[in-house]
């Protein structure tokens, strides 16, 4: 027997994982530029005042969205780590 609930509840959350695929994509599409313009202006890969800017900005809008703030500020970190392995590669390579 299905249960047609539980299906359109699971097909909205496959659309919205789709969407955080996407979202992320793009968001790893402007950081290799990002990355690149550090390497070719000399610039180091991590900018800790940003990424502390970051991670107060989207702690505070995970609070207003009634999010853990705390899960939020791993995923972010998460993200972060990828984005400067990415952009130490770029360095590497200019």
């Amino acid at each position: 027997m299905a249960d047609t609930q539980l299906e359109q509840y699971r097909s909205s959350i496959d659309n919205i994982d789709a969407a955080l695929i996407l979202l992320l994509a793009e968001r790893f599409k402007i950081t290799k530029a990002v990355g690149h313009y550090k390497a070719v202006a000399g610039l180091p890969p991590a900018d800790p005042n940003r990424e502390a800017e970051q991670i107060a900005r989207l702690r505070d809008l995970a609070a207003s969205a009634n999010l853990d703030p705390a899960f939020s500020e791993s995923f972010l970190r998460f993200v972060i780590a990828e984005v400067i392995r990415h952009h130490e590669r770029a360095s590497s390579e200019a």
